[in-house]
């Protein structure tokens, strides 16, 4: 099948028209995101049964005729780990696509692994294996030539076959709803706004601080945020985490204090030194009670991690016989919150609760009992 380069309107609007009654389209995304903080959008791939098409959002200033039909309700659109494209286009339009089928999501309710890549998945559903000569390619560079496009049209070309695939798979076994809250955590739009206020719990090491130490890193993390959006530059131009760490730690109340900081670059000083200052005061003044809290797990005890030895059990057992594999549906670390008492968490969450959680639920208030041979566990109650 031949792959359209679009990079005029009208090859854009005849493409678009060509596709329009489709039910579904496989969607992908280049983009380039090194130097900025949002990821700049170079190429959108776009394949139906009938056409594949590669389009130029470098070249074309309009983009609103494809853009109508991703965000078209009726149409399906079915990407393979969906997030980051679904970022981009939340980035042109305030709202994710409402209509979205990933399936890297459904592949793991499937047995093919946990984030299982697109390459890995198309050799497993359809015994192709893709050509990686053009996976570092300089998407903004133009003219491409025609392997460039020929390589990117590859991820959405075998997602067609992937898709259906899976649909069919996930319709005789069952699965379809399984799928249900993690496409709707996709479409959310609260998945891609950001928070500055709660940007210190992904700095590096913020476990380490403690007091007024949060309160500093909080507010310093929140300017740093603020600061890259605005400029457009990576969080990690504005200030790496080591820094923004000393700089909660020993908290400087003058310039001079600066030197006290290895990595802070005298250049960062002079452009951000003052405001450094100003937000490292300002978070002192916070009251204590509203300093961030990091939760400390208490260790469980011996006992704890038998029931927990036992729960890895009943995990591996139910996710045999669903032809699962146990990492898909949660960790040890994951089961050993739930024996510590917490409650909010994905096993005991839609699809992953429907086939184990609610079991360990069980055995943990003791409505589930396990004996065993040397074949197999059984379960009672």
């Amino acid at each position: 099948m031949t792959v359209e380069y679009i990079d005029t309107e009208a090859a854009l609007a005849t493409f678009c028209q060509k596709i329009s009654t489709s039910p579904w389209m496989t969607v992908d995304t280049e983009f380039l995101r090194e130097k900025t903080y949002s990821p700049q959008l170079c190429l959108i791939q776009v394949a139906t049964d009938d056409h594949i098409a590669c389009i130029d959002p470098l070249v074309l200033s309009d983009l609103k005729p494809i853009l109508d039909l991703i965000y078209n309700p009726d149409i399906t659109v079915v990407f393979h780990a969906a997030r980051q494209d679904l970022e981009l286009f939340y980035m042109l339009r305030g709202a994710a696509p409402s209509n979205v089928f990933d399936t890297q999501i459904a592949a793991t309710v499937l047995g093919y692994g946990e984030q299982v890549g697109y390459g890995n998945l198309v050799q497993q559903c359809i015994q192709v294996n893709l050509d990686k000569a053009h996976s570092r390619t300089d998407w903004t560079k133009r003219p491409l030539d025609p392997g460039q496009i020929d390589y990117a049209a590859d991820d959405v070309r075998y997602l067609r076959d992937v898709y259906k695939l899976l649909k069919l798979q996930l319709e005789e076994k069952g699965r379809t709803h399984w799928l249900d809250e993690d496409f709707a955590v996709l479409t959310n739009p609260d998945t891609y706004q950001v928070d500055p206020s709660v940007m210190w719990r992904k700095v590096k090491g913020f476990g380490r601080l403690k007091g007024v130490q949060l309160a500093i890193l909080q507010r310093l993390s929140a300017w740093r945020e603020q600061r890259a959006i605005s400029s457009n530059r990576p969080r990690r131009w504005i200030l790496k985490d080591d820094v923004l760490l000393d700089l909660a730690k020993l908290a400087p109340e003058t310039s001079d204090k600066f030197d006290m900081i290895r990595s802070l670059e005298a250049s960062t000083i002079k452009r951000h030194g003052d405001i450094l200052l100003e937000e490292i005061k300002l978070a002192k003044a916070v009251p204590k009670d509203q300093w961030p809290i990091v939760k400390k797990t208490q260790p469980l005890s011996q006992q704890q991690n038998a029931i927990v030895d036992a729960l890895m059990a009943l995990l591996r057992k139910y996710c045999d016989e669903q032809s699962i594999s146990p990492v898909a549906v949660a960790s040890r670390k994951e089961i050993e919150r739930m024996v510590g008492g917490e409650t909010d968490l994905p096993l005991l969450q839609g699809w992953r609760n429907e086939i184990v959680g609610h079991h360990l639920k069980a055995f943990i208030e003791g409505k589930l009992s396990i004996t065993a041979n040397s074949i197999q566990l059984t379960t009672q109650g």
